[in-house]
């Protein structure tokens, strides 16, 4: 079987993983904390598949996957990362997002731990450092949430003569207080009044874009949020169902027909998780495995959705985007 097979092979097996199989014996278990379903992180999935097929694992046939899925209900993850500690796993896997990561801090200090996730881990206190992070964690972070307020100044440049903007948060995020100091200050460097509005469910969504379109704002910029991201595909429909200019961290929302989305490439950070943990399961201690920085920031726009809303996006963006969808 050529090596994209078995990737492919074990990313269909991941995401189609059950929440209490039997693990076989005589082989090392990773225990998956995940705060969404298996049908929302499919995409992160088969990349965290191929990273960890990258060190030789695949699951099934020299390593177990035991599941821990949170179904959106983030304050659970406390309870399923204690279960997971409780198990007899070889070291855990907590991707997705701040909430995650802190979960798995949180249930052990003696398992070694891999997160993802898009803010300072250090600042988060889950190392010491990113080149020697010194316990029993270490991952992988990406840029998502330092570019916040570059969703912010692209908006704005589409809509150069609009002073008012709205933007979205999740008061529940370990990271929102940094994000909305940023944007404050992109905000006041550019001269333009911001407008919050607080979501942490999906039954709030709906009334972010009837906000934004009532308060005449220009358009809605999300901060980085594992929630939001999670539901692209909703948060573009209520966008072009309301004739809403928004911009968020994930391609998939631009992909399902938002306008445009700015963030770090949450594939290679995926990658780079089941690489770690591959790494650690052959013998590689945590605190000598220094934090991965994915630098790589993608820009993606949708023209189709621009014209839908009668919007022209400046050449000088377009030309900078890493992908055009017409």
């Amino acid at each position: 079987m050529r090596r994209r097979d078995v990737v492919v092979a074990l990313a269909s097996v991941l995401v189609s993983a059950g929440r209490a199989r039997a693990q076989p014996a005589g082989m090392p278990v990773i225990g998956y904390l995940g705060s969404e379903s298996p049908e929302r992180y499919a995409s992160r999935l088969a990349a965290f598949a191929e990273g960890l097929a990258d060190t030789g694992f695949v699951e099934g046939r020299n390593v177990s996957i035991l599941f821990a899925w949170a179904d959106g209900r983030y304050p659970q993850l406390p309870a399923l990362a204690a279960q997971l500690a409780q198990r007899d796993v070889s070291v855990i896997v907590a991707p997705g997002g701040a909430e995650v990561a802190l979960a798995a801090k949180a249930a052990t200090r003696e398992i070694p731990t891999v997160f993802e996730l898009g803010g300072d881990p250090v600042a988060l206190g889950l190392v010491a450092s990113l080149s020697r992070p010194g316990g029993n964690m270490t991952g992988v972070s990406s840029l998502s949430v330092e570019v916040s307020r570059k969703r912010l100044e692209f908006l704005s440049e589409i809509f150069p003569a609009t002073k008012l903007f709205a933007v979205a948060a999740n008061p529940t995020s370990p990271t929102v207080a940094s994000q909305l100091k940023n944007l404050h200050a992109a905000a006041d460097a550019l001269g333009l009044q911001l407008r919050i509005l607080n979501a942490s469910s999906a039954e709030e969504f709906d009334g972010l874009f009837t906000a934004t379109r009532e308060m005449g704002a220009g358009g809605l910029v999300f901060t980085s949020d594992p929630f939001f991201a999670y539901r692209s595909r909703q948060l573009a429909e209520l966008a072009a169902r309301h004739g809403v200019a928004a911009v968020t961290q994930a391609r998939d929302f631009p992909v399902a027909g938002g306008l445009m989305s700015y963030g770090g490439d949450f594939q290679q950070s995926h990658r780079h998780t089941g690489i770690y943990a591959g790494r650690i399961l052959k013998g590689e201690k945590p605190a000598d495995l220094p934090v991965q920085r994915v630098t790589k920031v993608e820009l993606f726009i949708n023209l189709k959705a621009a014209q839908a809303l009668g919007v022209s996006v400046p050449p000088s963006l377009l030309s900078s985007a890493d992908t055009v969808i017409e």
